[in-house]
């Protein structure tokens, strides 16, 4: 968990100003402890004190809807798993108290089933009776004392004389306040609220499990088309079926736990996922406001927002499906396998310093352009497993070798090795990469570890991975023209292109433009290379996008034909 995501605390009850500038404008929950100790409601509510008695007398006639869940002790947000039921207050205590009394000869309690609440019918007769054991549960969740939003009256609103807007609410312009009461140990289902909330916990104990909104794909929400998108699916954050549900093994590093007792409140700021376990016979009252940031969005902006949005989580998706961060780290690993000095081990001559600098401009007039054993050491070999791997590709097809190593251009020793085993090929970090790997290069691979082409390009440095692909071009240009058009799955288009990105911040303007300018040249028709790399690079952002609907939007969307667009990459090839 971030540092800056944890959980505040506090004793002390915050001014207004405090409160919007220090914890909610921060967007992180806050616990106040003891802040609504002064409530009439913590006293006169207090069911182990006459409190049933006194909210049955003060409200008891009034009409409430509750919720009946058949899964208990669990309340899930999908309409689907409960039934809303109406019924008088004053029997809701009745059942409270039977529930208290645990006794197994107390009558059934009967409430009137009014459905799920969307014109839908139970399952269930009109009629359900409840006894204390039963396997059935009801749950006052969410019943509006005042609802300012939706200017609806309220039948509770009485219970307002015995609680009192917290001072640090005064200016925040509230949507509704609403009453929770169970009558047993209950649990709702992860969920977010698209508000601002303050739990308030007037009786009993509440524990409250959060995640920021940023770990919502590890809790897999529901569809955002659904009756309940702001519910994750039902699925046991204890016990999580890893088969079905695979990113929850995660979900539990990126929790926060916090437990509240009678006068403790809970600030949840909106998009925070949270599950609440409530003790037996416990009261709370929350308050809901709508955000600044919510209340300053203007409606024709919307898609705009929508698209940035999108943008950003597509990003970060694919920077997850490269590992983008944690290969990074492999730089003092790469610093560790160049040898000390400037010598290919085994060759006649030096590589050039000038190679090494990136500046190839010394060497690019020669007759053979760059050979192989000017490379340094590092980029030798990814020069030997990228021919090799192209070769065995080739040979797999039953096609001829597209180029040979020559002895005039490099050691040929040096490539015995995989020549004499075309069935693997000792890769950059010491792992072999067996046949039926090099196999998946040829479908459409979208993770760094699952392409060994890709997993070459990406362990070279920008300047190195440049010099091979010049040497490449001069010594190999029918390997590399395969390599492209034929082997480039998406991973290695996306990482390519980040490569062709570095190579230009660390070049200049006509250095920039004479690499392309070669590189382009070995292909017969370079638009279509263009778009060969293209098409690999928008369908690896593609399929981050599918990701995308799916961790955070819960929509499963089946793959979808796309054209590439003619973009070029760097400057305009040239013949």
């Amino acid at each position: 968990m971030q540092s800056e995501l944890k959980i505040n605390r506090s004793e002390h009850v915050p001014s207004a100003e405090d409160f919007s500038s220090q914890i909610e404008s921060k967007n992180v929950p806050a616990v106040l402890q003891g802040c609504i100790n002064d409530w009439k409601a913590c006293s006169k509510w207090n069911p182990s004190n006459g409190g049933l008695d006194y909210l049955q007398e003060r409200v008891g006639s009034s009409v409430v809807e509750a919720m009946l869940s058949r899964a208990a002790p669990v309340f899930y947000g999908d309409i689907r798993s409960h039934e809303r039921v109406t019924l008088p207050f004053s029997t809701f205590v009745t059942y409270c108290k039977s529930c208290l009394q645990l006794t197994s000869d107390i009558r059934g309690v009967c409430v009137e089933s009014e459905g799920c609440g969307s014109g839908m019918t139970p399952a269930a007769s009109n009629e359900s009776c409840l006894t204390p054991g039963d396997g059935h549960q009801v749950y006052l969740a969410q019943v509006p004392i005042l609802n300012i939003e939706n200017k609806e009256s309220s039948s509770l609103e009485t219970l307002l004389e015995d609680i009192r807007k917290p001072t640090f609410l005064e200016t925040k312009q509230l949507a509704s306040i609403n009453l929770w009461m169970n009558s047993a140990r209950s649990r709702s289902s992860t969920h977010y609220d698209p508000h601002h909330n303050l739990l308030c916990v007037v009786a009993g104990c509440k524990q409250v499990v959060l995640w920021p909104p940023s770990a919502s794909s590890f809790l897999y929400p529901m569809p955002i088309y659904g009756e309940a998108s702001n519910h994750s699916s039902a699925l046991d954050i204890d016990r999580p079926d890893i088969s079905i549900y695979s990113r929850a093994k995660h979900s539990m590093d990126y929790s926060q736990k916090v437990i509240l007792h009678t006068g403790d409140a809970l600030f949840i700021p909106e998009g925070w996922f949270h599950q609440v376990d409530s003790d037996d016979l416990t009261i709370a009252i929350n308050f809901w406001w709508e955000s600044n940031t919510m209340s300053s969005m203007l409606e024709h902006m919307d898609a705009y927002y929508l698209r940035i949005i999108l943008r950003r989580l597509v990003e970060k998706e694919m920077n997850q499906m490269l590992h983008w961060t944690a290969v990074d780290d492999r730089k003092a690993g790469e610093d560790r396998d160049e040898q000390p000095n400037n010598e290919v081990a085994g060759s006649h001559e030096p590589y050039s310093d000038d190679l090494a600098c990136g500046d190839f401009s010394k060497v690019k007039n020669q007759r053979h352009g760059i050979l192989p054993n000017q490379l340094e050491p590092l980029a030798l070999q990814a020069l030997h497993e990228l021919v090799s791997l192209v070769n065995d590709n080739i040979n797999d097809a039953g096609q001829s070798q597209p180029d040979q190593f020559d002895a005039g251009q490099s050691q040929p020793e040096q490539f015995d090795a995989c020549q004499s085993q075309p069935e693997q090929v000792t890769s950059m970090n010491g792992s072999v990469v067996k046949h039926e790997k090099k196999q998946a290069m040829k479908a459409k691979t979208f993770f760094l570890e699952d392409d060994p082409v890709a997993n070459i390009l990406w362990n070279l440095k920008p300047l190195m991975l440049q010099n091979v692909l010049l040497t490449m071009v001069h010594n190999f240009p029918r390997t590399l023209e395969a390599l492209i058009m034929h082997m480039l799955s998406p991973a290695g288009a996306e990482v390519l292109t980040r490569k062709f990105d570095e190579m230009d911040q660390q070049n200049k303007k006509q250095d920039q433009a004479e690499f392309y300018r070669l590189f382009y040249s070995v292909f017969n028709d370079q638009f279509a290379a263009m778009d060969a790399i293209l098409h690999g690079k928008e369908s690896f952002s593609f399929q981050a996008f599918r990701n995308v609907l799916d961790q955070y939007l819960g929509v499963n969307s089946d793959p979808a034909q796309h054209s590439s667009g003619r973009n070029l990459m760097g400057p305009t090839p040239t013949t």
